[in-house]
């Protein structure tokens, strides 16, 4: 386990002396890099500080307490087989953790004090989502990763609100135009969810997915098209109805709302080989069980981290469609390496074992150092279902 704990020696906390990052001018590829000889506007400590040889330090105020502990996806990269790792206290009642190196990619993290999970305090790049908050770590590389933004031509992210009958109040929709749209041209179009704890916004800030638009294009590895990221919650995650009820709640919002929102304001083909609908864990499965029933709608389909462990039934009429080759153009599977052994990943492999078995062409694959997280979908979005898509167009 690559883990090291020490005690913050007192004058490395004189504000004056200590380095600090997250200074949000620009969009720094290492921006928790120590960099400035400052602390974060308003925050009592430097944390995280991430250093150039990938180790990184947490650093938290809490006199009173008694434990203070390092917890999240950020595990994975640790290695520690999901446990959180502790803090040590020093003087002035900080305590710190050094963890790493840490392989370079961006983390979910949360700090727990005496039992209650939290945020870090004095760490700028937060989560803003359907869940509590939480912490981002950037662990950075020797240059700006593939979702980063790069001194390449970008596109834009637009966000429309909308009234929905669906759900009978105010939305929002996000939707990214590649660089150099024309309203000239139609472009075709990918419907990319989230999973049960995201917002639309989550595929921007959490997953990037406009900067690996713009890095794909600008290297020539993917085609141009437009990116419309809904919000597929409809129902309290946590109603006891929420499996029942989602799917025909999403269908519905797409067919009355999103879609003709989206055709009637952008330059898109509007035909299911023009469309594409994607999503993550809960997102892939509003993927599978609505896309696979609207094949008037969509041709090609990414389901990353999602499946079903009773394919046979759940989608028989996709599978036993005769002509389901003909009318799918792609439909990619993928999930992360350190989540093909449990529960997620289970439904993952009984998805494509179903496929398979129907002689449904599709693409599997297995891939990344992530688990069910960030790491794993930017990886998979990236590396291959953004470049292949359109691909025979």
């Amino acid at each position: 386990m690559k883990i090291r704990t020490y005690l913050v020696i007192s004058f490395l906390l004189i504000p004056t002396l200590v380095s600090a990052q997250q200074a949000n001018v620009n969009l720094d590829y290492n921006p928790q890099k120590n960099t400035d000889n400052l602390t974060p506007f308003s925050a009592p400590l430097n944390s995280p500080e991430v250093r150039d040889d990938r180790t990184v330090t947490f650093r938290v105020r809490a006199p009173e307490a008694k434990n203070v502990a390092l917890s999240g996806p950020v595990m994975i990269a640790l290695d520690t087989q999901g446990r959180s790792v502790p803090f040590k206290k020093g003087e002035n009642g900080i305590w710190s953790l050094t963890v790493g190196p840490i392989e370079p990619d961006m983390y979910i993290y949360y700090i727990n004090v005496d039992g209650v999970q939290m945020a870090d305090p004095s760490n700028t790049v937060a989560g803003f989502t359907a869940m509590p908050p939480y912490s981002q770590l950037v662990v950075h590389g020797d240059g700006p990763a593939y979702y980063d933004a790069r001194n390449v031509p970008h596109g834009n992210v637009t966000r429309h609100v909308y009234h929905s009958d669906v759900t009978n109040g105010e939305r929002e929709m996000y939707v990214y135009t590649p660089p150099g749209y024309d309203r000239n041209k139609t472009y075709p179009v990918l419907y990319l969810v989230g999973g049960s704890g995201d917002l639309p916004s989550n595929w921007v800030y959490d997953g990037r997915a406009n900067f690996m638009m713009d890095n794909l294009l600008a290297e020539g590895k993917a085609k141009p098209m437009i990116i419309a990221i809904p919000n597929n919650q409809v129902i309290h995650r946590n109603h006891p109805r929420h499996v029942e009820l989602t799917f025909d709640l999403f269908e519905q919002e797409m067919r009355k709302h999103v879609i003709p929102l989206v055709e009637s304001q952008y330059s898109v083909i509007k035909n299911p080989k023009g469309r594409a609908i994607s999503g993550l864990s809960m997102g892939g499965r509003h993927t599978m069980f609505i896309g696979f029933r609207s094949l008037d709608l969509f041709a090609n389909f990414g389901i990353l981290s999602a499946g079903d462990n009773n394919s046979e039934t759940s989608i028989k009429d996709f599978l036993n469609d005769p002509d389901v080759n003909e009318k799918v153009d792609y439909l990619f599977v993928g999930q992360g390496t350190h989540e093909a052994s449990g529960f997620m990943g289970t439904r993952c492999v009984r998805l494509h074992e179903a496929l398979e078995k129907h002689k449904i062409e599709h693409e599997y694959y297995v891939g990344g150092h992530g688990a069910h997280d960030w790491a794993t979908w930017r990886h998979l979005l990236y590396y291959r279902f953004l470049p292949n898509l359109w691909k025979e167009n």
